[in-house]
């Protein structure tokens, strides 16, 4: 898992083949006038959501992972004060792995809860849990989904 802000993206960059990408997107997008829903942007290899949605309470925010995408969650505006828990260390799954929706959702608790503003994100990896959209305003943030086995040209 990785916090940071916009100013560093380029720090990351090296982490992923496709990482660049979403950066060079974030730098020519006008993301506050993206609407809600999924955007298109290497087809199935990388493609991003807008969310616009009141935040929850910690209690109502559950766990989960996710094994074909790493997770880059861009907060716009609102802090989405996220939880985070290393995957290994879930043990109270609530189903099987959904490899559709390549999602799984545990009863654990986040081992640690990290307040994420606007022009910061963070970066979850298949090895991260995570519960996001935690906040007591509305959140407005961009989740760019980002494929692990991407085919590279």
């Amino acid at each position: 898992m990785i916090l940071d802000t916009i100013a560093n993206m380029a720090r990351y960059a090296g982490l992923h083949p496709r990482f660049a990408t979403v950066f060079d997107y974030i730098g020519k997008t006008d993301l506050l006038a993206l609407a809600n829903g999924r955007h298109a942007i290497l087809g199935q290899d990388l493609f991003a959501i807008v969310e616009r949605v009141p935040g929850r309470s910690k209690s109502d925010a559950q766990l989960e992972c996710h094994r074909k995408y790493i997770d880059i969650q861009l907060v716009l505006s609102g802090v989405d004060t996220m939880g985070w828990k290393p995957l290994a260390a879930c043990q109270l799954a609530v189903d099987e792995y959904n490899t559709s929706a390549d999602i799984q959702f545990f009863y654990d608790a986040p081992d640690a809860w990290i307040a994420t503003p606007a022009n910061a994100y963070c970066i979850f990896f298949p090895e991260d849990a995570h519960a996001p959209l935690v906040g007591t305003q509305n959140i407005h943030k961009i989740v760019f989904k980002i494929a692990v086995d991407a085919d590279y040209q």
